[in-house]
């Protein structure tokens, strides 16, 4: 019911702010109706999704055209909807219990006409009740048809899923940078110690050999703190772009790959680290899968959309039910509108296709 009067009072509210403005003479007459409907549509707008959730406690979903759809709503209640909300507010409300009153509205009846209506409003509450609850359900499903058309739905869990990802990457920067300034500059700095004491002491001593090793183990563990760094984040991708990001894990392939990115210069950040990390993870699958002896990155722009491919003249085979990463790169893409296409018969070739649109 106060859905029903929600949608009402407003329609009423309007009709007759709208009817005095016709009084006036034009052309501020035409002024005042302008702006009585900014007034009265605006706030009704805003209002819609919030009185929807009266009888339905499902938000309502962010999309593209949010707002709009609200203004259309707005103008759809108070021009069309409203009278017959008011018409179903005074059925099921106003007629029931006019009726049980009549004895006190109506003095001089008879006896027998004061019970039969009495009777017939103490009958008609229970149908009034369900005919009010039907039409407020209706006119809620269509509110929400309206607000959140299908496929809103799917729109809103994109968008969460980005923002999971953007937080997923701000934090690989902050691992990054961690490390870097942190337990790399420490393991630096042993290291140039180690080597220090390793000069002052003969080689061939115990104490000598010992401070060999520990300084041959702090290298080595500086070179993999380097490698993960790498894995975390690309610095190179943030400070020189997608082209010298594929350029560097390409070098440190083990497979050789060539690399022809022809791109105009740097894309939005969300499409570069996605293309780099597809990128990676494609040519660590050629590196351990694929038994091939050289791959291919190729990269370009094509109306608005960056297609890379990533080529390898392996076995193929590559199956995404395996785990080869290919679902993992498939769901990082999705969140972007990007595509994934693969094509990898027994025997070779590998092709991993890639399409993101960049607007």
């Amino acid at each position: 019911m106060a859905y029903l009067l929600a949608s009402a009072v407003p329609g009423a509210a309007f009709v007759l702010a709208a009817i005095a403005a016709t009084l006036i003479e034009p052309p501020q007459g035409f002024a005042v109706g302008a702006v009585v409907v900014a007034v009265a549509v605006l706030p009704v707008a805003w209002f819609e999704p919030r009185r929807l959730r009266l009888v339905d406690d499902v938000p309502v979903p962010e999309t593209p055209d949010r707002r709009r759809r609200e203004l259309g709503l707005a103008v759809m209640t108070l021009l069309a909807m409203w009278w017959i909300d008011l018409i179903m507010v005074l059925f099921t409300v106003v007629g029931p219990v006019l009726l049980i009153l009549t004895p006190v509205v109506q003095p001089n009846v008879a006896a027998v006409v004061e019970v039969a209506a009495c009777t017939v409003g103490v009958l008609l509450l229970p149908v009034a009740a369900y005919t009010a609850t039907a039409w407020g359900g209706a006119r809620g499903a269509m509110a929400r048809a309206v607000l959140a058309p299908q496929g809103s739905e799917l729109y809103e869990v994109l968008r969460s899923r980005a923002r999971l990802v953007d937080a997923f990457e701000m934090e690989r920067r902050r691992i990054e940078r961690d490390l870097h300034d942190g337990a790399q500059q420490r393991l630096v700095s042993l290291s140039m110690r180690l080597g220090l004491a390793r000069l002052d002491l003969p080689e061939d001593s115990p104490t000598g050999r010992l401070i060999g090793l520990a300084h041959d183990e702090a290298k080595q563990a500086l070179a993999e703190l380097r490698e993960l760094i790498r894995d975390v984040h690309s610095q190179v991708l943030t400070d020189r772009g997608l082209g010298a990001a594929v350029q560097d894990v390409a070098g440190r392939s083990p497979v050789p790959v060539d690399v022809d990115l022809q791109l105009p210069g740097r894309l939005p950040t969300a499409v570069e680290v996605t293309a780099y990390y597809v990128v990676s993870e494609a040519l660590a699958n050629l590196a351990k899968h694929a038994q091939a002896t050289r791959g291919a990155v190729t990269g370009r722009l094509e109306r608005g959309t960056l297609v890379v491919e990533v080529r390898d003249d392996g076995v193929g085979g590559a199956d995404p039910a395996r785990g080869t990463g290919l679902t993992g790169l498939a769901d990082r893409l999705a969140v972007v509108r990007g595509r994934l296409s693969v094509s990898s018969p027994a025997g070779g070739p590998t092709l991993v296709r890639v399409e993101i649109p960049c607007a």
